[in-house]
């Protein structure tokens, strides 16, 4: 699609430069990219699409029931499920190092926790890792120690901001593909609840406000695991009918026509989402967000363009009506230009000739300082500009 005015097309990095040899290190838990839900799964699939797009050589480390079209290599034939334990991940890690050092590659984008630990097994390597979820108490301190010899990516600003000082190289937003998601019409006379059944997500906050403003709500939510159905059942489940359906858990095509279909995407979260993965999904559907704004949401979300912004349920439903007058293709060329796979990929590129660099000069990969077009990059006060989009 072509850009809208006064933004620049991604660099996709091969600007008088060779292509890259990249690695990508996925975790075992789904497959790359996954059936249904798998967020992160889904962003590793888009960034192997979108670096192989651009020419550069990608090698992915995932598991054997992975379908992403890019050569692939392996130790579990299947994903392994969500709750599979740590030393899985440290065989998967261990084994992927080895894996993709002897293919050659210039650089490891690792997406493991158990991965940086073991990198600095391979002076040779240059390392780049990015952290999917908060900097909490558990992960702050591991990502900062980490960040001693490995690049750390941070997925929005927001997120970013909760880190140690020092600890972030690059703030790189995730993409989507968006030539493969259909554009709907928005004509289904419902709005749609999309994500996992937590109460962080805000299942019940988005009944109440899809009651409030008198439209049929569709959940589609991931619920699997114990403190999910718990939530469900005692939360959830006695507030169906009436308009307000639970899908279960839906197929990524499934997805795309529920949102292409929907008059808004209600993402009414209560927590600090480090990436709002399904809002980009949304828009690339041509279906305006509306939603609270918490973590990056403000830096997915443009108020009175793609979306609103709202903090209490009051205002929630007065925005729903609101949203469905906005311009869906305004919604769809958004995503095209700021959360677009080829974006994603070239701002990846970037941070991996930084950390390539970094392991040249000094004989080991240090914490390379990213140049300006990789760091946090803010629009309008609302940091709306991908990280690496001013290219």
């Amino acid at each position: 699609m072509t850009p809208i005015a006064a933004t620049r097309p991604p660099d996709d990095g091969m600007r008088g430069r060779d292509p890259l040899r990249v690695g990508i290190l996925a975790p075992p838990w789904l497959p790359v990219p996954p059936a249904a839900y798998g967020g992160t799964e889904n962003v590793l699939d888009g960034l192997a699409r979108g670096l192989r797009a651009a020419g550069h050589q990608v090698l992915l480390f995932s598991t054997g029931d992975s379908t992403c079209p890019v050569p692939r290599s392996w130790t579990f034939e299947r994903s392994i499920g969500v709750e599979g334990g740590p030393a899985a991940e440290v065989r998967q890690a261990i084994d992927g190092y080895r894996a993709l050092r002897a293919a050659g590659v210039d650089v490891v984008h690792d997406h493991t926790l158990a991965g940086p630990l073991y990198a600095g097994w391979f002076s040779d390597l240059a390392v780049v890792t990015t952290n999917h979820g908060p900097f909490d108490r558990n992960l702050a301190g591991f990502y900062q120690a980490v960040s001693e010899r490995t690049a750390v990516i941070a997925i929005s600003a927001n997120q970013a901001s909760t880190a140690p000082p020092g600890t972030v190289t690059a703030v790189v937003h995730h993409g989507v593909d968006v030539e493969r998601i259909p554009v709907g019409s928005g004509d289904g006379g419902y709005a749609a609840f999309v994500g996992r059944m937590h109460p962080d997500k805000g299942v019940d906050r988005a009944i109440t406000v899809a009651q409030g403003a008198g439209i049929p709500l569709l959940i589609a939510a991931k619920m699997s695991e114990p403190h999910e159905r718990e939530y469900f059942d005692s939360v959830v489940a006695p507030r169906l009918g009436g308009g307000i359906e639970y899908l279960g858990e839906v197929s990524r095509a499934e997805k795309f026509e529920l949102l292409g279909a929907a008059t808004c995407l209600l993402n009414p979260i209560r927590w600090a989402e480090p990436f709002g993965m399904v809002m980009i999904e949304s828009l690339a559907c041509g279906t305006p967000v509306v939603a609270t704004p918490a973590g990056s949401a403000p830096e997915i979300v443009s108020p009175g363009e793609t979306g609103y912004l709202c903090s209490d349920a009051a205002a929630l439903i007065d925005a729903i009506p609101r949203a469905a007058g906005l311009d869906r293709g305004r919604c769809r060329a958004d995503a095209a230009v700021r959360f677009s796979a080829a974006r994603m990929a070239a701002d990846h590129v970037r941070v991996y000739r930084a950390a390539i660099a970094a392991r040249s000069s000094t004989g080991r990969t240090g914490p390379p300082r990213a140049p300006a077009e990789v760091g946090l990059l803010a629009s309008s006060g609302r940091h709306r500009a991908a990280a690496g989009s001013a290219a």
